[in-house]
């Protein structure tokens, strides 16, 4: 094939599977090279080449627009910007952006006074590479030590390295192929972490002490079961390790002395299928987050004597949604949702009796900010809505008082009385009322001539929160309104919300996003064929259920890193996340009802001969959570089978993963195209 400026089109070679007697073709099965994560077939790169080629031919009329909201979204970004100085035992943390940079820098001085002291430079470690992403990151207890870990390629295979802060020496003994958090033992001597195996999963935790090699670093546990992750973390107390392993549903977790990592680990409760538990400690008791007896989650205690042992401190309640919780030395802090709101409730040890912090606005965003310290009487809160810039403050204790240290500044400048914000609900078609947050300019007509933009997620029990954003201004101040539809699949409403868009539910996910872009329509907000959609990952999933159901809804699709061949990709258990995706998406491989459901939705699977909407997807080459051939397929099938002339561009990132390009202003670049793909579709490029 040779490379042009028209829509490519992939051959079909025909190809199908069969299992539980069902057979599905799957013509664009060649587009998956064997060599991955390797890829080097010539005729896949040549299509992926051909598809890139057609949309920046397609996009270039569209430059200048791009270029003008790339413009405006850069002029509210404070270039030389940098974050709250925190104290975090002898020494004061920050991290600040240089005018024009790309990457933020670290620093640090020590509180008794002294100079400022760059302990990690991004912008020196991703020169010469297309692409960087800093990982996890820790400083020794002694403060000597910084370990971090960085990826060149997006493919999230992290390469960890030690940094002696007392000399800038770089520590001979980098860790390749990491991929979890970093935790040092209290004698700032050895360093815990995990290793992705060759199906990108860990399934370890190690333990390398310096000086020594790599070679020689203990596995201090191991995972046997191929759909648990193992993570690694540390006590709020510093005086235990906890190595965690889990899937979707079910977690177990061991301690282990900070101080003797190689000590025996002891188990605080076995794995049992469907439940889930978190594990910190405070003064020798054990405090446990776990949905045992209902899906919003109790917190109970133990006993290090006898961790399986637990003793409720806070039941479960159907409307308030436990989330987190943080151990101090004097209090703890639990985070919830009342009712899909966040609430932040301080707890004595001793009555355990909720203290909740107020907030103003009716939709807001509010969880801890940067806590590292055990011993405090103020507590870092960051907070934002959609018309409120994030916004950090410290909350004193005694005192009962926020004391604001930083709104995110906007350069270009920022009315928040040109905007609106409400939190609606509106009913799906089984009548479960579904949260929407939206924001709108003032002034907008409640005709339905105006455009709405509708975003959604709806998965994996993540929430979508209400939070600000600059980049959206640009569809407000052109006429838009926004909304996020907080659909099931995500715990927007508690752990149940979750669990009704999972599995053998989740075309509830699908219905409620449909059903909200209608109630929209009803109640004014816009009409059919003036939204515009968008959603990433598993909410790219989304995106390709609903133009499949509701194909004149949408006047615009933006469907970023899209998993949309679920089936295929469930059926093969060599990818790096399938076993551990079985309990969100069901197997399979040995459940026909599984293959059954999966098959109905399946977004790739179910491309039919009819008029789809515009649309733009994005790939990249070395995503390993989505892999590059699920969009290119899915765009090569809608290519072939759409009856319509509507526009359909794909954009494959060649040399970066699941979030696309890195650096804040080459992702900015890339959600100026999505805004200009949307507004000229919108017929609205002049605008």
């Amino acid at each position: 094939m040779t490379v042009n400026t028209t829509p490519p089109v992939a051959p079909p070679r025909p190809h199908s599977i069969t299992h539980h007697g069902i057979t599905v073709s799957d013509d664009y099965a060649w587009l998956r090279d064997p060599g991955y994560p390797d890829v080097k077939d010539a005729d896949v790169l040549d299509y992926l080449a051909q598809e890139n080629a057609w949309f920046e031919a397609a996009m270039a009329p569209h430059k200048g627009l791009t270029d003008a909201l790339f413009a405006e979204m850069k002029g509210r970004i404070k270039e030389d910007d940098s974050s709250v100085p925190q104290k975090d035992g002898d020494y004061i943390y920050w991290r600040a952006f240089e005018t024009g940079a790309q990457y933020r820098k670290w620093y640090r001085k020590p509180v008794v006074g002294g100079p400022d002291q760059l302990i990690l430079d991004e912008p020196a470690l991703a020169e010469g590479h297309d692409y960087f992403r800093l990982g996890a990151m820790s400083v020794s207890p002694d403060g000597r030590y910084l370990a971090y870990a960085i990826d060149n390629d997006g493919s999230e295979r992290f390469e960890a390295r030690i940094k002696d802060l007392f000399t800038g020496e770089i520590l001979p003994e980098s860790i390749p192929d990491t991929l979890s958090s970093l935790v040092w033992t209290s004698d700032s001597r050895g360093l815990l972490y995990g290793l992705a195996n060759e199906n990108w999963r860990t399934d370890n935790a190690r333990l390398h002490w310096l000086g020594q090699s790599v070679e020689s670093d203990v596995e201090l546990f191991h995972e046997d079961d191929e759909g648990f992750r193992v993570s690694i973390g540390l006590t709020s107390s510093e005086k235990w390790i906890v190595i965690a392993t889990g899937d979707h549903v079910t977690t177990e977790a061991w301690l282990i002395p900070a101080d003797n990592p190689t000590a025996p680990p002891l188990l605080v409760a076995a794995r049992q299928a469907g439940r889930e538990y978190d594990v910190d400690e405070h003064d020798g008791t054990l405090y446990i987050k776990t949905n045992d007896t209902h899906p919003n989650f109790r917190l109970v205690t133990a006993t290090l004597d006898a961790p399986d042992q637990w003793r409720q401190v806070i039941a479960p309640d159907a409307h308030f949604y436990l989330t987190d919780f943080t151990l101090f030395k004097r209090f703890y802090v639990t985070e919830g949702r009342l009712d899909g709101l966040d609430q932040i409730e301080l707890r004595d040890y001793a009555t355990h009796t909720p203290k909740r912090l107020p907030f103003p606005e009716a939709s807001y965003s509010a969880s801890l900010d940067d806590n590292p310290e055990y011993d405090v009487t103020v507590l870092r809160i960051g907070y934002e809505s959609m018309v409120t810039p994030d916004t950090i403050f410290d909350y004193h204790i005694a005192e009962e008082r926020f004391e604001l240290l930083k709104v995110q500044e906007i350069p270009s400048g920022y009315d928040a009385t040109r905007y609106a914000t409400e939190r609606l609900m509106i009913p799906a078609r089984d009548g479960t009322q579904i949260p929407v947050s939206i924001v709108y300019p003032a002034d907008l007509p409640r005709d339905g001539s105006a455009p709405l933009h509708l975003y959604g997620y709806g998965a994996y029990g993540m929430a979508m929160e209400p939070g600000f954003s600059t980049g959206r201004l640009s569809l407000l101040d052109r006429g838009f309104a926004f909304a996020i539809a907080h659909i099931r699949g995500g715990d927007d409403l508690g752990q149940q919300w979750y669990l009704d868009g999972k599995l053998d539910k989740r075309n509830n996910t699908f219905t409620d996003f449909v059903d909200v872009a209608r109630g929209l329509i009803d109640l004014g907000y816009t009409r059919k064929g003036r939204i515009s959609i968008s959603g990433g990952s598993a909410g790219g999933e989304l995106m390709g259920a609903v133009i499949n159901s509701d194909p004149d809804l949408w006047g615009a699709v933006v469907a970023h890193v899209p998993f949309v061949d679920v089936l295929n990709t469930m059926l093969d258990e060599t990818l790096p996340l399938t076993p551990g995706e079985w309990p969100e998406w069901g197997n399979p491989i040995e459940d026909k009802a599984a293959f059954e459901t999966i098959l109905a939705y399946d977004p790739y699977a179910n491309v039919k001969e009819q008029d789809y909407p515009p649309l733009m997807v994005t790939a990249g080459l070395k995503d390993p959570r989505v892999t590059y051939w699920e969009p290119a397929k899915w765009v090569a099938k809608l290519r072939a089978t759409k009856t319509d002339d509507n526009v359909l561009l794909l954009k494959t990132n060649m040399g970066a993963g699941h979030g696309g390009k890195s650096g804040r202003f080459e992702s900015l670049h890339e959600s100026a195209e999505e805004f200009a793909f949307i507004l000229w579709q919108m017929g609205m490029a002049g605008a």
